[in-house]
């Protein structure tokens, strides 16, 4: 299960970092860059961060190939694919919490204290979006995004796996999931934000 999710979590950030590339006019590589950027980034950071080499995702064929293949259809029918925003926003967060807390399971296994822990699993969650933004010549929306818990509910989630894994390890990944997944979601509705100078 956890599996299959981690799959179509990857996927959803490939087609993400697709529609980044065909907004921002970019040709059929370079969305494909940022296709497979935003998919396997973050993860990939945090592998070289916790001395995993070469990277999970990088030995993963068959998970490369499926980015790919998703970048080529964003390309060829982003008008159908940005028409899906709404499930793509839910798609997303369920791939931000996934990975926040897959992250931070992978900081416990290195043997990391809670910062350590906080920090690779939400670089796990985040970072290949902010490689992509860098790469589209924008400022990565995690340091201003207003009305949007994404970095933030990551790093929530991956301290929440932190303090209870523990207690049950399993049960620690779903909690800390939930929370960022249900912080970003009604931080949005609530229009939550973080404080930013007066």
């Amino acid at each position: 299960m956890v599996e299959a999710l981690v799959w179509l979590g990857t996927l959803v950030f490939a087609a993400t970092g697709a529609l980044k590339g065909v907004e921002r006019g970019f040709d059929l590589l370079g969305v494909l860059v940022l296709a497979t950027v935003t998919a396997v980034g973050g993860g990939s950071i945090r592998d070289v961060l916790v001395g995993t080499l070469p990277p999970t995702a990088l030995r993963n064929e068959p998970l490369l190939w499926s980015v790919v293949l998703v970048g080529l259809l964003v390309f060829r029918f982003h008008p159908r694919v940005q028409a899906l925003e709404r499930p793509i926003y839910y798609l997303d967060t369920l791939g931000l919490g996934l990975f926040a807390a897959l992250g931070a399971e992978r900081g416990l296994e290195a043997g990391l204290g809670p910062f350590g822990v906080a920090l690779a699993g939400t670089l796990s969650g985040v970072g290949g979006g902010v490689l992509r933004d860098v790469l589209s010549g924008e400022v990565p929306g995690i340091l201003y995004r207003a009305g949007d818990l994404y970095a933030s509910a990551a790093l929530v989630g991956a301290l929440l796996v932190y303090a209870l894994h523990g207690l049950h390890p399993q049960g620690a990944l779903f909690a800390g999931a939930l929370a960022t997944v249900l912080l970003r979601i009604f931080g949005r509705r609530l229009g939550l934000r973080l404080p930013t100078p007066k």
